[in-house]
Formats: structure tokens, C-alpha cells, sequence
């Protein structure tokens, strides 16, 4: 199982901040995550639509291409700016 946290508009667009999903086996890196998780259908596919969501796992900022697995802590949500 991932732990999934969402956050800003992708909370809002899911209706939920939170939820836990089995990994499967075929899932191994932040981008097949994200092309599963859309796959799903709704409301995954419009709440992840795009390609600027920001993703962290284990609190940690992740790249398309970092690992995940299970147990992890996965976090979306989309760019933020400061100031």
C-alpha cells in the first residue's frame, strides 16, 4: 500500500486530502505513478491532469524518474511560488 496526500487544487479536484492505494507490481518510478493513477479515470485523471504537479515522497521532492514503492508516502500537488 502508498499513502497518498493531495494537496490545493489536486484536493480539491479529488474531494479527498488523502487516501491509500495498493502499488502495483509494475509501478516502480514517480512517472508510471502518476500515468496509473490518471488511468484510473475519474477523478484521478482530472485532478492529475498536466504535466507541472509537483510530487514528494517521503517528504522528499521527487522526479519523474525517482523511485517508489511500497509503504511510501506519496504527496501531489501543483507548482507553487513564493515571494
Amino acid at each position: 500500500m502508498i499513502r497518498l496526500l493531495f494537496f490545493a487544487r489536486v484536493r480539491e479536484r479529488m474531494g479527498q486530502g488523502r487516501m491509500e492505494l495498493p502499488l502495483p507490481p509494475d509501478v516502480a518510478t514517480v512517472a508510471a505513478l502518476l500515468t496509473h493513477l490518471r488511468g484510473l479515470g475519474e477523478p484521478f485523471a482530472a485532478a492529475l491532469a498536466g504535466d507541472h504537479l509537483q510530487v514528494a515522497v517521503n517528504q522528499v521532492h521527487a522526479r519523474a524518474a525517482d523511485p517508489v514503492g511500497d509503504g511510501d508516502e506519496i504527496a501531489i500537488f501543483p507548482p507553487v511560488s513564493g515571494g
